[in-house]
């Protein structure tokens, strides 16, 4: 019988909290990590809002002479794996660390250093570009500087899968451990894109929310009124271990990772296929990985962006995926309360989805007020709801058509 993968360990930041009790204390209440931009100056911009990491100190978290070498999504990086070490207790060692794998993703990399590496080349020269940028700015840097941060030595890598890195990620570290690649990892996902470029880009495609006076009430997943997506940022971090090694060294184990399905659109660089066959393709393919009947199912953490052909494709996801059943699953999304952390925000939705099934409670969808006809599910509106699950999936759907998702199991 093949060893059950288990999670012994999470860390997060994000706009809701520095660490997962507080994180997960404020999606619960339902607390909005939305406010206007800080970060830059929005003024030339047509949106001026967006879910930061609030309060952070990357000195805290790693050495202050390295943290100014590092990119915010490193730094993002460093910090949730910190928590996530400290959470599993697991010790590395030099007899360990090269049977311990990093795959921390990033859709994006490091886009504060490219655009101020831009900005410098453009004003004062290539001289004075920092011989930094390159570490900075490349998109593995999260899972390179955690692995040389923890003296890690397997395998170090990162997925780029837009929305869906993070999820992708850690199913690909799922696969490490089944295969006997590796004994542990840290999985997950870092980004930071709350930049002039980076805002001014996303909304050029449309895909943006720019209820800039209204923004305590948007972003609107799955709401007739919804306007589109509002930009976060944060990182999370799993520590995965196979059973046996897990209860060995006596670890506290929060949930069994029990399956991955990932698929591809094929259909469009940025729209999601409209009747969502992907979608549901990778929630099937999830289910059959952990071995799980569709009606074991007890909460379904939506990718949700909160546009309109998103919501809308998602939907028709999860009705092909469970037939009538769709209608009995509580579905919600916290992207209404992190915002959109790009390829990050699966991996926290998955921290998400450990915690509602430890604790008995489902997140809501805050700023739900008006149904949708095309999206009918069960939403959990605004308030959360206490519910005993055994299995909840998390979805994760990205531009070029990348769909992912994985199960997680009650442990006993």
């Amino acid at each position: 019988m093949q060893d059950r993968i288990v999670i012994t360990g999470m860390g997060t930041v994000n706009p809701l909290g520095l660490s997962v009790a507080e994180s997960w204390k404020n999606v619960i209440a339902g607390v909005s990590g939305v406010a206007p931009i800080t970060l830059f100056d929005s003024s030339p911009l047509q949106v001026h809002i967006a879910a930061e990491v609030k309060n952070f100190a990357p000195e805290k978290f790693m050495d202050a002479k390295e943290a100014r070498r590092r990119d915010r999504f490193e730094q993002f990086a460093i910090a949730a794996a910190r928590e996530a070490l400290t959470n599993s207790n697991l010790e590395i060692t030099p007899a360990n660390s090269g049977r311990i794998g990093v795959i921390i993703s990033s859709a994006i990399g490091g886009l504060h250093s490219l655009q101020e590496a831009i900005l410098t080349n453009a004003t004062e020269g290539p001289r004075r570009v920092s011989p930094f940028m390159i570490p900075m700015l490349m998109a593995n840097g999260g899972a390179g500087m955690a692995a040389i941060e923890f003296g890690i030595k397997g395998p170090s890598l990162s997925v780029a899968s837009a929305c869906a890195s993070g999820i992708d990620g850690i199913g690909m570290a799922l696969m490490m451990l089944r295969t006997g690649m590796i004994d542990a990892a840290l999985a997950g996902a870092a980004e930071s894109t709350i930049t002039s470029t980076g805002v001014a880009a996303f909304d050029r495609v449309g895909a943006m929310s720019r209820r800039n006076d209204g923004y305590s009430m948007t972003p609107q997943p799955f709401d007739k009124n919804r306007d589109g997506l509002v930009m976060g940022e944060g990182a999370a971090v799993l520590v995965l271990e196979r059973e046996t090694d897990a209860r060995a060294r006596g670890a506290t184990i929060l949930a069994e990772l029990a399956g991955y399905g990932s698929t591809a659109d094929a259909y469009h660089v940025t729209a999601p296929h409209e009747f969502g066959e992907g979608g549901a393709a990778a929630i099937r393919m999830a289910l059959n990985s952990a071995k799980a009947n569709i009606d074991e199912v007890g909460y379904i953490s939506a990718h949700g962006t909160g546009t309109l052909m998103n919501d809308q494709s998602e939907t028709r996801a999860i009705k092909a995926a469970f037939g009538d059943l769709a209608y009995k699953i509580p579905v919600s999304s916290t992207k209404s309360m992190t915002g959109h952390m790009m390829g990050a925000t699966g991996a926290l939705e998955m921290i998400f989805c450990v915690q509602a099934i430890r604790e008995g409670i489902l997140p809501p969808t805050i700023h739900y007020e008006t149904p949708d006809p095309e999206c009918d599910l069960d939403y959990i509106p605004n308030k959360a709801r206490e519910a005993k699950i055994s299995v909840a999936i998390s979805n994760a759907f990205g531009f070029g058509g990348h769909n992912a998702v994985l199960a997680v199991r009650k442990y006993s």
